[in-house]
């Protein structure tokens, strides 16, 4: 474990100044400009068009990374190798591989630097380490920083490979179980791969959604980001897996979404939407769960129909309530219906006209 030596704001960003002085004054402009160092931060674009003649946008990216690299060799002889240390001590617990953003606010706490830091300094300084590589911009890609043995092609070849289990499974997962598939499946390609790894690649694509830590789903899935209050139900729903009613529905939409509806307006949104089925008493289920929207004496109907044999009492409830939230007495009465249902001997039931 690296002994930190204490570094505080003022100090750190005392010594980046001084160390960017030391490059060419035209160097120190593009690097002060991009970092909001002396000046309002600027985009590629807009010190790309103050280059006389243009030039491209990647050159521009291309020409702050060697002049980053350049501070790297002034850095070494300075209390920055500090910052360095610890963001490669951090980068190799998280298993080679780190969202910027997650680094950066690590490092910013275990150095008790202030929160309101340029943490564009910061990124400067890790990224000017030879030891550790800065990925490349690209759409639906957090930034992140690794070392160099972890290559670009084997975080692809994980993000592509957590992507097909979850469009072939088509519903959420437990983390833990898809890093373990992923982990088995990709173990004779990449020989450094682990759980830990894999769950920071998960970090760095867009396409993939985690939350509370232990569910993982598409981005592209309306169960991620609700809009309606019918898919606001079904997140409910489908977050805690039980029928549940529709006060209940509620507050859990509440809870989970911070969103207050009205129980009324809850209610009757349950009720017309056919992807809800009502169990009983208040009580609501998902269509996809296996549930029907029949009634009592429909739901006694199949039961009796599968069965083929005339059945007790008990035997009908026990089964009306896997499937509905009712009274005993209700299921009871609807076993009195004598167009569909007879009682063939004491206690036993079966569908009328279905004598053997």
């Amino acid at each position: 474990m690296i002994q930190i030596q204490p570094i505080n704001d003022t100090k750190l960003i005392d010594i980046f100044k001084k160390v960017l002085s030391s490059l060419w004054e035209k160097e120190q402009n593009v690097i002060s400009r991009r970092i909001w160092l002396t000046w309002e931060r600027e985009t590629l674009q807009s010190i790309w068009n103050s280059f006389s003649p243009n030039i491209t946008r990647e050159r521009v990216r291309q020409i702050e990374d060697s002049w980053i690299k350049k501070m790297g060799r002034i850095i070494k002889a300075t209390d920055l190798t500090i910052i360095q240390d610890k963001a490669k001590e951090i980068i190799d617990l998280h298993s080679w591989l780190i969202t910027k953003d997650k680094l950066i606010n690590t490092l910013i706490k275990e150095l008790n630097l202030k929160n309101d830091i340029n943490s564009s300094v910061l990124e400067i300084i890790i990224q000017a380490d030879y030891n550790i590589v800065k990925s490349k911009p690209k759409l639906g890609v957090r930034t992140y920083f690794s070392v160099p043995n972890i290559w670009k092609k084997e975080v692809d070849a994980i993000h592509v490979e957590v992507l097909k289990i979850l469009k072939r499974k088509n519903d959420v997962m437990d983390k833990v179980s898809l890093y373990n598939i992923v982990n088995d499946l990709l173990s004779t390609s990449i020989k450094w791969i682990n759980i830990v790894l894999i769950d920071n690649v998960v970090d760095i694509f867009e396409d993939i959604v985690k939350w509370e830590d232990s569910l993982i789903w598409l981005a592209s899935w309306k169960i991620l980001n609700p809009k309606t209050l019918k898919d606001k139900a079904f997140y409910v729903l489908k977050k805690d897996k039980v029928p549940m009613h529709f006060v209940d529905i509620s507050n859990k939409i509440t809870v989970y979404l911070w969103d207050k509806v009205k129980i009324n307006t809850i209610h009757n949104e349950l009720i017309r939407n056919n992807e809800f089925i009502l169990i009983g008493r208040g009580i609501y289920a998902l269509k996809e769960w296996g549930f029907t929207p029949w009634t009592i004496i429909n739901v006694i109907t199949d039961i009796l129909t599968k069965n083929k044999d005339p059945m007790t009492t008990e035997e009908i409830i026990k089964e009306v309530l896997k499937v509905r939230n009712v009274k005993r007495t209700t299921i009871y009465m609807n076993l009195q219906n004598k167009k569909v249902i007879e009682r063939v001997w004491r206690n036993y039931y079966q569908l009328k006209n279905n004598k053997k």
